[in-house]
């Protein structure tokens, strides 16, 4: 199980980017814009520890 607890974005936001970003090799700066055209605020810094922590 993956821990989500203290997070404060929910799981499904989390695991779609870590998805988009594994899938498709886009940067970390095109997946913060793409999430905040789909109205996320997210830093690509947080995208980065996420991708580290839930990706391997």
């Amino acid at each position: 199980m993956l821990p989500f607890k203290g997070s404060q974005f929910p799981k499904d936001v989390i695991l779609h980017a870590v998805f988009f970003y594994v899938r498709y090799g886009v940067s970390y700066r095109d997946l913060e814009e793409i999430l905040t055209e789909r109205g996320g605020r997210v830093d690509y810094v947080i995208l980065n520890r996420w991708v580290v922590t839930y990706a391997s």
